[in-house]
C-alpha cells in the first residue's frame, strides 16, 4: 500500500485506491523564470518538482504497481525544451511518459491518481486526484572561496546527482535552500557512500535483515519519507553488526528509489596493497 499525505485534506490517502494497480501521475512544472542563471529560466524548484514526481513512480515500482507519469509545462521554446530535458537527465529522472502543455488526461488513460506541484499552486488547477505540493527551493549567495549554486551542468564533473542527493535530503513539502556549502557536503556523501558500496560488494553477498527492509519500505510507503531511508543508510553504513554483504544489498536496494548511482564504483577499486 503507498500512501500520501493529500495536500487538500491533511489526510492520508492510499494511491492509487485499490485493488487498481496502476497509478497515474501528473507532475506540473512551475512557470519558467527570466531570473535564472543560466538564462534558461530553469532553477532548482523546476528540478525538485519533477524529482519528486520521480522518487513517487519509483517508490510505487517498489511497491508492485505500474505507474504512468506526465509532465505538464508551460509552453517551452524549442532551447528551453532541451534544455528541461538534459537537465533532468542528469539528475537521474526517468522520462515521463509526455511532456508537453496539453492536458494531461488521454496520455494516462483517465484522471490522474496524484498531481505533483509546487507549493503554492492553485489546487483547481490541477483537477481531481491527490495533491502532493512540494515546498519551494532558494539559493543563497555564495560563501568566500565556495562556489555559487545553481543547477546541474551536463558539461560539469562535478557530480550533478549531488544536487538530487541535497533537495532529497528535506522532506519534499519543507523549504530547501541550496549553498555552495551543503551541495560540496553532498558530493563528499556520495563520494564515500560510493567507495563503501564498491568495498561491500567484495564480500559474500548476504540478505538485508529484516528490520531495515521493513523500516525503510514503511517510510517510503508512508508519504515517500526518503529523509528517514537517508538517515537509515547513513546508520547502517556505520553499524559493525551489519555484514558488509548486507549492507551493500541494503544500499543497492534502496538505490532503486533514491537514484543515487551508489554502485557505481562497484569493480573500480584501487588493489589493496599485500
Amino acid at each position: 500500500m503507498l500512501r500520501i499525505a493529500d495536500t487538500r485534506t491533511g489526510h492520508l490517502v492510499e494511491i492509487p485506491a485499490a485493488p487498481r494497480r496502476l497509478l497515474r501521475s501528473c507532475v506540473h512544472l512551475p512557470a519558467l523564470g527570466a531570473g535564472a542563471d543560466d538564462g534558461t529560466g530553469i532553477g532548482p524548484l523546476h528540478l525538485r518538482v519533477p524529482l519528486i514526481g520521480d522518487v513517487l513512480a519509483r517508490t510505487a515500482e517498489l511497491n508492485g504497481l505500474q505507474v504512468v507519469t506526465v509532465l505538464t509545462t508551460p509552453e517551452l521554446t524549442p532551447d528551453r525544451a532541451r534544455a528541461l530535458d538534459r537537465v533532468m537527465a542528469v539528475l537521474g529522472i526517468h522520462p515521463p511518459a509526455v511532456i508537453g502543455p496539453h492536458r494531461p488526461e488521454a496520455a494516462l488513460g483517465g484522471p490522474a491518481d496524484v498531481h505533483v506541484t509546487a507549493d503554492g499552486t492553485d489546487p483547481d488547477d490541477t483537477g481531481g486526484g491527490a495533491l502532493i505540493e512540494v515546498g519551494q527551493v532558494t539559493t543563497a549567495p555564495p560563501a568566500k572561496d565556495v562556489p555559487a549554486p545553481g543547477i546541474p551542468d551536463p558539461s560539469d564533473t562535478a557530480d550533478p546527482l549531488a544536487v538530487r542527493l541535497l533537495l532529497l535530503g528535506r522532506p519534499y513539502g519543507t523549504p530547501v535552500t541550496v549553498t555552495g556549502a551543503a551541495l560540496a557536503g553532498a558530493r563528499r556523501t556520495l563520494r564515500d557512500w560510493r567507495r563503501s558500496v564498491a568495498d561491500w560488494a567484495q564480500e559474500p553477498s548476504r540478505p538485508i535483515p529484516a528490520d531495515l527492509l521493513r523500516q525503510s519500505h514503511t517510510a517510503l510507503a508512508e508519504d515517500l519519507d526518503v529523509t528517514a531511508v537517508l538517515t537509515l543508510l547513513a546508520d547502517v553504513a556505520e553499524r559493525p553488526d551489519v555484514p558488509p554483504g548486507a549492507k551493500f544489498e541494503t544500499f543497492a536496494h534502496l538505490d532503486r528509489v533514491l537514484g543515487l548511482d551508489l554502485a557505481r564504483d562497484v569493480g573500480h577499486q584501487r588493489p589493496t596493497s599485500v
